[in-house]
């Protein structure tokens, strides 16, 4: 009878965590206010909230918002105030910026809420290939959250692995 085949990956005592597992679904979407905007230069704030007031807000349910303005006007910090009271009863979050600082900002509640206890004293493999647009940030954030509790963390694959921390204990 011919050797059985071993996985030895799959029986190794290594955690592996894909920060593409934790991505959220929902849409992303980008609003640009520059068209609410007088000439795409000026806020006047009167015409300003009757567009907010005449908008389709209900079209952002369940989605993660990016406000942003595209042209070179001056926003105040209350104009995006004002919007977000619009979108905050459909939308799951909205920032000030673009899509990767909607990414990071979604990653960054995701990781503060991760819980590292049944990576106590493990060796971690944080997994690096993802399909999904996972900001660089969330990986340093989840190194920070990890390297208290880890015996070490890897990066990569199980077969092909970059070491990046190994515990003195």
């Amino acid at each position: 009878m011919a050797d059985e085949i071993v996985n030895r990956v799959a029986n190794s005592k290594l955690k592996t965590i894909d920060l593409e597992d934790f991505y959220p679904k929902g849409e992303r979407t980008v609003i640009d206010i520059k068209n609410w905007l007088f000439h795409e230069q000026i806020l006047k704030e009167t015409d300003f909230r009757e567009h907010l007031k005449n908008h389709d807000w209900s079209q952002y349910k369940n989605h993660f918002v990016a406000l942003t303005c595209s042209s070179d006007a001056i926003i105040p910090s209350w104009a995006y105030m004002l919007i977000a009271t619009y979108l905050a009863p459909f939308a799951k979050k909205i920032v000030v910026g673009n899509l990767a600082a909607l990414e990071t900002s979604i990653f960054q509640e995701l990781i503060a809420t991760f819980n590292v206890e049944e990576f106590l004293e493990k060796l971690v493999i944080i997994k690096g290939c993802s399909s999904k647009p996972i900001p660089e940030t969330a990986y340093i954030q989840l190194i920070e959250k990890l390297q208290p509790v880890v015996k070490s963390i890897m990066f990569g694959e199980a077969c092909s692995t970059v070491p990046l921390y190994k515990s003195n204990n």
